[in-house]
Formats: C-alpha cells, sequence, structure tokens
C-alpha cells in the first residue's frame, strides 16, 4: 500500500465539512486529521502565530494581512464561513444613537480591529451610509493577530486588561460595539442594548441585491512549504472540500435532519435568493468581487499597505 501524506486540518465543526471529519472522503493521496475542538479566535491565534496546523480555515482579514508581511503561507479559494453583517452592530439604549451617521464621533468597542467581520462592517459603514472609520473612536479588547501599525490618524486604543466591551456598553462606557457574534444582553433580551439595524434582515437582502456579496468570512490557508514540496495537494484537497460540500447539500434536502419547523421554507427562500450553491468555491466572479472589495477595505482601513491581486492569495493550480 503506498504511503498517503499526513495533514493537519483546523476548522470548524461545519455540516459542509462533515465527510471530511468522519472519513466518507478523503483526498487523494492524504491523510487529514480533523480538529474541530476550538472556537475561531483560538484556531487563528495558533495558526497565525505559531503556524501549528498543516492546512486551516483561517480569518480571511488575518489572512490579508499575513500575506502583506510576508508569511510563508497561501490558500485555495474554499471559504468555509460566511455572514451577512448588518445584524452585529449594537448600541446603548441611552445614548440616542437612531441612524448610522450618529456613530460619528462615538465610543465604539471591538474585540480586535483586524478580525472580518468588523473589516466588512466598517467598509459598509462607510461606503453605503457615509460614516468614515476615522471619524469614531475605537477601542479594542483584545491583543491583535497579526501586529500592525495604525494610520496616525485612526483613533484606536486599548482597554485596560481585565475590561469586557460587552460590559461596557452595557455600562454606558461605550456607546455602541461591533461583534463577530450575537452578545448575551441580545440573546437575553436586554432592553439597554439593541441593534442599530433593527430591520437587519431586509438590509442584508438589498446589500446582497445589489452588490451580489455574501460576505466571505475565511478562506482556507496551507503552509507554503507543503505546497511547493506537494504542489498537488491544493486541488486534491478542493476536490476533497467540494465533494464533501454537495454531500451536505444532499442531507439537508431532507427537512428531518434539521430539528426546525419551518426549514424546507428557509431552505427554497435562501436557494431563490442566493442560488444553488451560495458557499461556492473558487475564484469565480462572484467571489473575485467579494475579495476585491474585502482587500479595497483592508487597504483603505490601513490594515494591508498595497492592494494585494486576488491571484496572489491562491494557490494557481486551483485558479480554475
Amino acid at each position: 500500500m503506498s504511503k498517503k501524506l499526513h495533514l493537519t486540518l483546523a476548522c470548524g465543526d461545519y455540516e459542509i465539512v462533515r465527510a471530511l471529519m468522519d472519513g466518507s472522503v478523503k483526498p487523494d493521496g492524504i491523510e487529514l486529521t480533523v480538529l474541530t475542538n476550538m472556537n475561531s479566535d483560538i484556531r487563528h491565534w495558533r495558526m497565525i502565530r505559531n503556524r501549528e496546523f498543516d492546512v486551516c480555515e483561517l480569518s480571511m482579514s488575518n489572512y490579508l494581512l499575513a500575506k502583506d508581511t510576508g508569511q510563508p503561507l497561501t490558500a485555495i479559494p474554499v471559504f468555509l464561513h460566511r455572514r451577512f453583517r448588518h445584524g452585529f452592530i449594537f448600541l446603548n439604549a441611552t445614548k440616542g444613537i437612531e441612524k448610522p451617521p450618529d456613530l460619528i464621533g462615538r465610543k465604539v468597542g471591538l474585540r480586535t480591529f483586524q478580525v472580518t467581520s468588523n473589516l466588512w462592517i466598517r467598509g459598509i459603514l462607510e461606503h453605503d451610509y457615509q460614516v468614515p472609520h476615522k471619524k469614531m473612536n475605537w477601542f479594542t479588547q483584545d491583543e491583535e493577530d497579526v501586529e500592525f501599525t495604525p494610520s496616525k490618524d485612526l483613533v484606536l486604543q486599548r482597554i485596560q486588561p481585565g475590561k469586557n466591551v460587552v460590559k461596557m456598553l452595557l455600562d454606558g462606557n461605550l456607546d455602541a460595539l461591533i461583534h463577530p457574534e450575537l452578545i448575551q444582553p441580545i440573546l437575553d433580551r436586554d432592553k439597554g442594548v439593541r441593534r442599530l439595524f433593527e430591520n437587519y434582515k431586509e438590509l442584508e437582502l438589498d446589500y446582497f441585491r445589489r452588490t451580489g456579496i455574501f460576505p466571505i468570512m475565511h478562506t482556507t490557508a496551507i503552509k507554503q512549504e507543503i505546497v511547493d514540496q506537494y504542489p498537488w495537494v491544493a486541488t486534491n484537497l478542493m476536490q476533497a472540500f467540494d465533494r464533501a460540500k454537495e454531500i451536505a447539500y444532499e442531507r439537508m434536502e431532507n427537512p428531518r435532519r434539521v430539528p426546525l419547523a419551518w426549514f424546507s421554507h428557509a431552505l427554497e427562500e435562501q436557494e431563490e435568493i442566493l442560488g444553488k450553491d451560495p458557499w461556492v468555491y473558487g475564484l469565480g466572479g462572484a467571489n473575485r468581487k467579494n475579495l476585491e472589495t474585502l482587500i479595497q477595505y483592508s487597504y483603505e482601513q490601513g490594515l494591508i499597505r498595497s492592494r494585494i491581486p486576488t491571484e496572489e492569495l491562491f494557490v494557481k493550480s486551483t485558479q480554475g
């Protein structure tokens, strides 16, 4: 029996990778150890700072910074996480913020400045709602994954160790908070906190219809030395990810698998709006526009020093 290349893959526990996790799909010539028992913050940190995995689902914003600073990583255009972001701007309900321009001059909290969700939201606020990111006062909670030097005219400071941006929002020490996940006060229906966009789904539908963008959050990064030594790895992984996603879609055709009363209706609605394959991989037109928009935002917000051509981000053999 020929020996397979053993690689570690760190990613989220998603339906679209379940076939890779349970071994029903195996990349040709590769033996995968799939690691899912960590949240995305830990996974990204461990890959960017310590290069602990051979293949890793990685924050797209972090990946742009890694490429900009010359880290030995490349990627395949497999985007395991996407999410619309209009519903993740939270407000202290007593601060009198009613519309996006009211954020100008306000104190806005973040977990980190770099995280992809925040990059998207700042770009959308700036381009769609005329709220420049340099006209707000930013307060971050955690250390950035990739070291960078903020623009001189960007008001950005780290809060004191031990403080929490969600609590600061509740206490009124912050006017607003942009967060990658739903915060607990929203889940608890705390009247002291609300969304900037209560009709976020309508706005997200309009955003997609206008732009064709279903925002990419994460890409799939590979250590450069693996691709250099085994050029076939990228293509074989792409094929395996594609097949795993096809199996996920086939499973989702059975509504009994998901304990939601109107799941079939939600799936039909999604297909009508986003098409049959919302998680499409590769560098087709929709994904290219998606990526070029994020690159533009990253450059405008001072995270990367130049606009990296999309082709330079991904292994060339996978571009078809």
